[in-house]
């Protein structure tokens, strides 16, 4: 009997022990990944892309904001957001002053479904299940239009269903999002088509990375395809990974660089076609507030340096 009580006591604290991990210390960590990514014409110079995602802020995350605002060191040619970005009715201000810095830089976005709604209290067992976006959209609105038109104003192109041209140090690029996938908001028949022959390389941006979206933007011929959403899992096994990714993508491509094509699937990226798009999922900077830890998946900003095709 004692040993059992020994037993429990031990898992009780080893238990409390990662929790306090979780919640105190890596959900702080953060982290730049970097990947190097063929997709630029022959002779083209490197561009460096500067990709966040689900910050879901709130303004007492000063950490937070100063490592976001530190990150106008790395000069980016280029920024992209994938959504989520605030998680309070007051965030909006606290966000700007985050982005600050890095406003100045060429910009794109698309939202994300808490970019329209505060975070709601979920069975976190709900996630392993096919009704894993139950009750989303039903809770307090958000001030979704000052946050457009705070990054509008200072010149980030807005892509909410909608496609664009844009030139980043003489490269043309024709780039398309689409609004949240997650809550069904996509418009993909008004952002489809082939890219103009005349862009040195098509962009696809997305908040959830739902295959309807993989696939419409890998038939139209898009080399890279950024997303956010899945929080690379959130709640890891380590040595093993994500467990899910909160919508029907994989888990193998929850997080980090991989390949993607019509009718991919959960087929392994090591078996892509020739002329496969590139996938890059952030795993993103933040939690809700209703679930804030992270486990085995720290959380990331990531720096995506374009190379030229023959580099791959």
């Amino acid at each position: 009997m004692r040993a059992v009580t020994k037993t429990v006591l031990g898992l009780g604290i080893a238990g409390t022990g990662v929790l306090g991990w979780a919640s105190l210390v890596e959900r702080n960590a953060f982290v730049l990944r970097r990947f190097d990514v063929p997709v630029l014409p022959e002779g083209a110079e490197p561009l460096r892309v500067l990709h966040l995602s689900d910050l879901h802020l709130l303004p007492r995350q000063r950490a937070k904001r100063s490592w976001v605002h530190s990150l106008a060191s790395l000069d980016p040619d280029l920024v992209i957001t994938t959504g989520d970005n605030i998680a309070a009715p007051d965030a909006v201000p606290a966000l700007l002053d985050a982005y600050d810095s890095l406003l100045g830089v060429p910009g794109v976005f698309v939202l994300g479904s808490n970019d329209y709604f505060a975070a709601k209290l979920k069975n976190p067992l709900g996630y392993l299940t096919s009704n894993f976006a139950k009750g989303v959209g039903t809770t307090q609105r958000l001030p979704t239009a000052d946050l457009v038109r705070g990054l509008g104003s200072r010149g980030w192109v807005d892509l909410t269903n909608r496609r664009d041209s844009l030139t980043v140090r003489g490269l043309r690029i024709d780039v398309r999002g689409v609004d949240d996938p997650h809550l069904g908001y996509d418009r993909l028949d008004v952002v489809r088509g082939p890219a103009s022959p005349e862009a040195g390389l098509t962009l696809g941006v997305t908040h959830a990375p739902y295959q309807r979206v993989l696939d419409a933007y890998a038939s139209d011929g898009a080399e890279l395809i950024v997303a956010g959403h899945t929080h690379g899992g959130q709640v890891c096994v380590p040595g093993y990974g994500a467990l899910v990714t909160n919508c029907d993508l994989d888990t193998g491509r929850a997080k980090g660089l991989s390949r993607w094509w019509p009718g991919a699937g959960s087929t392994p990226s090591s078996h892509a076609p020739e002329g496969a798009a590139w996938l890059e999922v952030s795993a993103g900077l933040g939690t809700s507030p209703t679930a804030p830890v992270r486990l085995a998946c720290r959380p990331e900003a990531t720096l995506l340096t374009l190379v030229p095709r023959s580099q791959g």
